[in-house]
C-alpha cells in the first residue's frame, strides 16, 4: 500500500472545504435544501451520463440495496448539516459533523466488525478534534445552539456510515460509477424541495455557475477521489483525513471572504494539519515496515 491513497481522499477534502466560500456568493434566497438538490444533481448525473455512454455500469447486476443506502445517507447527512449551520453558524456546524465522523466510524468498525483502530488513528483523531475546538473557539465566545449540534453530530454519524456502506461497494464496483448512481439517487430524493422552497434565484446565470461548481468539483470530483482513497484505506483514517475540509474553508474564509481569524483559531489550523500528517505520515511508515517483513519471510 502507498500513499497515493491518503492523498487522493486528502485533495477530495480539500475540494469539500471551498463549498462554504462558494456558497457565500450565493443570495441569501437560495436555501440550502436546494444547493444541497442542485449538488447532488449537478455531481451525480454529469458522472451517470458519462459511465452511461462508456458502458461502465451494469444496471442488472448493479447492488440497489446498498446505493439506496448510501443515497438516504448522504441526502439526510446534506440535509441535517446545512440545518445546523443555520441555526449554530457554519464552524461550530463543522467542527461538530466532521469531526465526530472519525469517532463513530471507528467505534462502528470496533463494535460491528471487530476491526480495532490503531494507535495512529486514535492519536491523529484526538489531535484533530482538539484542532476543531480550538478552531472554532474565536474572540473567547461560542453561542452554540443544542439543537444545531444535535444536527451536526447525527450528520457525523451519518456520514460516517455513508462512508463505510460506499466502502462496501466500493469492492464490486468502480468509485465513479459508485458517486455517480449515489448521488443521481440522492438527487431524485430531493426532487420534492424543488417544488416546496423557492428557486426563482436559479434563473441567475451567475448562481447557476456556482451550482455547477459545487456539483462538479465539490461533488463529482471530490466524491470520487474521496473513493478512489477509501478503496485502500480504512474508513476511520478516511472520515479523519476530511478533517482537512473545515481547515480549508477556515484558510478561505480569511484570504477571499476576509473572516478574521483568532490565535486560538490558527493553533485549531495547525493542529488539524499535524493530525493529518501524522496520520498520512504514520500509515506510510507502517505500511513500510510490513513490507519489510514480508520480504524477509520472503
Amino acid at each position: 500500500m502507498t500513499v497515493l491513497p491518503y492523498i487522493f481522499v486528502l485533495f477530495g477534502a480539500i475540494l469539500w472545504g471551498t463549498t462554504g466560500t462558494a456558497q457565500t456568493f450565493l443570495p441569501d434566497s437560495a436555501h440550502p435544501f436546494i444547493i444541497s438538490a442542485g449538488r447532488s444533481a449537478t455531481g451525480g448525473l454529469f458522472l451517470l451520463i458519462i459511465m452511461i455512454l462508456l458502458k461502465k455500469i451494469k444496471f442488472r447486476s448493479w447492488p440497489w440495496k446498498q446505493t439506496l443506502y448510501a443515497a438516504i445517507c448522504i441526502s439526510l447527512f446534506q440535509l441535517l448539516f446545512f440545518s445546523s449551520v443555520r441555526l449554530t453558524g457554519v464552524a461550530i456546524a463543522s467542527v461538530v459533523a466532521i469531526g465526530s465522523a472519525p469517532v463513530f466510524s471507528g467505534l462502528i468498525e470496533w463494535i460491528f466488525l471487530k476491526m480495532r483502530p490503531t494507535k495512529i488513528w486514535g492519536i491523529s483523531t484526538g489531535l484533530a478534534i482538539t484542532g476543531c475546538m480550538f478552531l472554532f473557539v474565536t474572540k473567547g465566545e461560542v453561542s452554540i445552539n443544542p439543537l444545531g449540534v444535535l444536527y451536526s453530530l447525527v450528520a457525523g454519524l451519518i456520514f460516517a456510515l455513508y462512508t463505510m456502506t460506499s466502502k462496501s461497494m466500493l469492492q464490486k464496483e468502480n468509485a465513479i460509477s459508485v458517486v455517480a448512481m449515489t448521488f443521481s439517487l440522492s438527487a431524485l430524493l430531493l426532487t420534492p424541495f424543488y417544488f416546496i422552497l423557492d428557486v426563482s434565484w436559479l434563473k441567475d446565470a451567475g448562481n447557476i455557475g456556482i451550482i455547477f461548481y459545487l456539483g462538479i468539483a465539490t461533488t463529482s470530483i471530490a466524491y470520487v477521489l474521496y473513493g478512489w482513497g477509501l478503496h485502500k484505506i480504512p474508513a476511520s483514517s478516511a472520515l479523519t483525513l476530511s478533517l482537512a475540509e473545515p481547515t480549508t474553508a477556515a484558510l478561505l474564509g480569511v484570504v477571499v471572504v476576509g473572516e478574521i481569524l483568532s490565535v486560538t483559531s490558527w493553533v485549531g489550523i495547525g493542529l488539524l494539519l499535524g493530525s493529518i500528517a501524522i496520520l498520512t505520515l504514520g500509515s506510510k511508515s507502517a505500511s513500510r515496515s510490513l513490507e519489510k517483513k514480508g520480504k524477509v519471510s520472503v
